[in-house]
């Protein structure tokens, strides 16, 4: 995999390299990808796209907020993994109105693809500021730091 990262995140991944082991996840419980994790899932969906199955899948993102409608795309660069094969991805390849750079939300099974940040500038700011401000939390129950809105009883 020969990919160019926006500066933003090559920067971040320069000080840190993901989260180590995936007891819990960091990220709204998707464990945060190594450089090396990111590689292996990137390459599962790579050889999934090669063998054709994805051939007449599109997906359904929003209109006019620059996904393309590709089922999976060589250029969307997973970043977490929940386990399940559901990802939040660095889009490279944007369609009209997007951003290169920007974070999608990928679901294996689900159509849907929605615009998680502009930037993985702005996905680490809004989700440091998540934090902070208590709207995540750490549930054992549910595998990791979680939207506090997110558990049924706190």
């Amino acid at each position: 995999m020969l990919i160019q990262f926006p500066d933003d995140v090559k920067s971040s991944y320069r000080i840190h390299n993901g989260q180590s082991g995936y007891n819990y996840g960091l990220i709204n419980r998707r464990e945060f990808l190594s450089l090396e994790r990111i590689q292996d899932e990137w390459q599962v969906w790579k050889e999934l796209l090669d063998a054709g199955n994805f051939d007449g899948c599109e997906s359904q993102p929003e209109p006019g907020i620059g996904i393309c409608t590709d089922w999976w795309s060589a250029l969307w660069i997973p970043l977490t993994y929940d386990g399940d094969g559901n990802h939040d991805c660095l889009d490279l390849a944007p369609a009209k109105g997007g951003k290169v750079g920007q974070i999608i939300q990928m679901w294996h099974d689900n159509d849907i693809r929605e615009l998680v940040a502009s930037s993985f500038q702005n996905w680490l700011e809004e989700y440091a500021t998540g934090l902070e401000s208590g709207q995540y939390v750490f549930s054992h129950e549910y595998g990791g730091i979680v939207k506090a809105d997110s558990i049924w009883c706190l």
